[in-house]
């Protein structure tokens, strides 16, 4: 099959790992599967400090399940990408440990409160769930049915958030102005979770094309502004002066100036360039290097394990 053909074609679930794909399709889709299978890992590293700063036992065991969640839906995007024959699992989490994985710009930031994670626990996942919502109808089919399973563990992990959201919201005077803080600080960074413009992004429009993606970054951009700003306001929380939001009253809908956002701080966390995000990579690598021992005493039969040739006998 070409590409031409591909795109003729291309439609919700449409094509699976039995259809000869040109390498173009295959490339494209495990580039933007390994980007959503990393940015799952991230997720669940900026959010892990949580469970032992969490303010209860429910809410301790809450965030542990979500970020077992998170690392659980990191695993099934892999294998969904390793499906397409161009990498495997291991060479993409080899790639992410190295610095080489992209992966979302909210996750290079650091959280440095509990004010914080709801702008995670709630915005960043709500972003991700108008996102996921779109690609039940991508046209990889692992994918999609990988994203079944995400959208339904998302669908509480928002819940979650919000319960943060308002139990701050209805605290004390104290609590409140913390969480306007925390909202000040990471909008920017939420609006710029859809990736650059449309005349910016540099596969946006391929993808379009051969059905991965079936919304914009534009179009996300805008849903998510209109779902959520009126939740934001619910709460009690100022949109921040910059970025400029604006409402336009007889069409019902909100609009943000894009030049306002940084967009070259954004370039410079794609790249893998902002610290923090560096910071949390070289937190899996320790990890990893930790437990070396463990995984080269199960494979060594000289160290008492089991080899894997002997483990299929």
């Amino acid at each position: 099959m070409d590409i031409d053909t591909v795109k003729e074609r291309a439609g919700p679930r449409e094509f699976g790992p039995g259809d000869d794909m040109p390498r173009e399709y295959r490339e494209a889709a495990t580039r933007m599967i390994q980007f959503h299978a990393n940015s799952e890992i991230m997720g669940a590293y900026i959010e892990r400090p949580f469970i032992r700063q969490a303010p209860s036992l429910d809410r301790k065991l809450a965030v542990s399940a979500q970020v077992q969640d998170e690392v659980g839906h990191g695993q099934l995007l892999y294998r969904a990408a390793e499906e397409l024959g161009i990498k495997t699992r291991e060479e993409m989490l080899d790639e992410l440990e190295a610095g080489d994985g992209k992966f979302l710009n909210c996750f290079h930031y650091p959280l440095d409160d509990w004010y914080e994670l709801p702008m995670i626990m709630f915005f960043v996942d709500g972003a991700a769930m108008r996102r996921q919502a779109t690609l039940k109808r991508t046209s990889w089919e692992p994918y999609a049915h990988a994203i079944d399973k995400i959208c339904f563990e998302e669908g509480f992990h928002i819940k979650h958030g919000e319960d943060i959201l308002r139990t701050i919201a209805t605290g004390s005077k104290r609590d409140r102005e913390r969480l306007q803080a925390a909202f000040e600080k990471w909008w920017p960074r939420i609006l710029q979770f859809f990736g650059p413009t449309d005349d910016q992004s540099t596969h946006g429009e391929f993808a379009m094309e051969v059905g991965l993606k079936t919304m914009s970054n534009d179009d996300l951009r805008n849903a998510f502004l209109n779902a959520y700003v009126p939740k934001a306001k619910k709460y009690g929380l100022e949109l921040p002066e910059y970025p400029r939001v604006e409402y336009h009253e007889a069409d019902d809908y909100y609009e943000v100036y894009e030049e306002d956002l940084d967009w070259e701080e954004f370039f410079t966390v794609a790249k893998n360039e902002y610290p923090t995000g560096v910071g949390q990579i070289e937190k899996r690598e320790r990890a990893q290097a930790a437990v070396e021992w463990v995984r080269d005493a199960i494979e060594s039969p000289e160290q008492g394990g089991v080899s894997p040739a002997a483990a299929d006998d």
